[in-house]
């Protein structure tokens, strides 16, 4: 599986590694205001910061937590990065959350498995004044101190209202197949209010395809279960990324005569080889990169005590053929031969002490 995506993303060419290129200034919206993101030319100090990933099995996390480590070297901070092996190990997150806390880390980054899973750590940080980032997935916490992701909600409904005004040309409804993904995640919790909210009072027959962790034998299983037995007059699925990528294999094998059309609400290294290759109607992206290092200068910011945004979101674009050229896919993946990046605080800590 890894040699394939590599291989994707070979393809596509995005071998070009961003390293000693400016990201910034980005276009985001950042509390309301649309704008440009300006980040900090250096820390102040070394922070010691702790990075929480839900898991990093695909290309998607692999670029989050390239650019959180790319971030933290051009700013020159500590910063170790874990992931918990999948979105059914909240316990997995909550022990590496108790762990970078008893070593006493500055500030924390979290892409939570569960949107209140970790409700009571975070109020135990907050009363120790120690800063949580919210990144990519939402926390329902009051104890978060700033936001840097794109409203999944935001993603569903453009997605939604992009199929509905390209395939909707009838009188008749239009029959939407819909696999959100885990249904404890608040990505799928708001992508589904998103979707439904833009549907709403349109001739659409929505299709739920089932919930399932975003984990490809989990995933086919509810492809294969959605167009086997429920679904084969669907007029077109709309799919978290690997749904997306199984739907359209699954198309080519079976249904070699069913052009039934397939839209990822996010964006990862096979989609975009997917869309390249017209197979794919079309994805929005949120930009995981950028959004991974937006986390790191807000993190810095607010231990620095310097001005920050409490929520900021790069912008959600549609990619299909006609666009993919020319936007700057760095802001997706990681470059080629990057997998997922994993360090302990400890092992900076190892490492400053055989430097004495």
């Amino acid at each position: 599986m890894i040699r394939t995506l590599l291989v994707v993303i070979s393809v596509l060419g995005f071998a070009k590694d961003a390293t000693g290129q400016p990201w910034f200034p980005v276009d985001v919206v950042a509390d309301g205001q649309v704008g440009q993101y300006q980040p900090l030319l250096k820390a102040d100090k070394r922070w010691r910061i702790c990075a929480l990933l839900p898991h990093g099995k695909d290309n998607y996390w692999w670029g989050v937590a390239w650019g959180l480590a790319q971030e933290a070297e051009r700013l020159n901070i500590t910063l170790g990065i874990y992931e918990a092996g999948g979105y059914q190990h909240l316990e997995k997150q909550r022990e590496q959350l108790h762990h970078c806390r008893s070593l006493k880390a500055d500030a924390f980054i979290v892409a939570a498995i569960s949107a209140n899973g970790l409700e009571q750590d975070l109020q135990q940080l907050a009363k120790e004044g120690v800063p949580v980032v919210d990144l990519v997935n939402g926390i329902d916490s009051d104890y978060v101190s700033a936001r840097s992701l794109v409203s999944f909600a935001d993603m569903a409904a453009t997605t939604a209202v992009y199929v509905v005004n390209r395939q909707h040309n009838s009188d008749s409804a239009l029959k939407i197949g819909w696999l959100p993904g885990p249904a404890e995640a608040k990505w799928v919790q708001d992508a589904e209010f998103g979707l439904q909210s833009a549907l709403q009072g349109k001739p659409i027959q929505l299709q739920h395809g089932g919930y399932g962790a975003t984990e490809s034998f989990v995933q086919a299983n509810l492809v294969q279960n959605f167009f086997r037995f429920n679904n084969k007059d669907v007029d077109v699925v709309i799919a978290n990324a690997v749904a997306a990528e199984l739907a359209v294999k699954y198309l080519r094998k079976y249904r070699a005569d069913n052009k039934t059309p397939v839209v990822a609400f996010y964006s990862n290294a096979e989609v975009l080889r997917l869309l390249k290759d017209g197979e794919l109607l079309a994805a929005a992206t949120d930009s995981p990169v950028i959004q991974s290092r937006i986390a790191v200068d807000l993190a810095v910011r607010i231990l620095q005590k310097q001005p920050y945004a409490k929520v900021v979101s790069p912008q959600i674009e549609m990619l299909d053929q006609s666009n993919l050229t020319q936007f700057d896919l760095r802001r997706i993946l990681p470059p080629e031969e990057q997998w997922i990046i994993r360090r302990s605080l400890d092992d900076f800590e190892h490492l400053e002490e055989s430097k004495q």
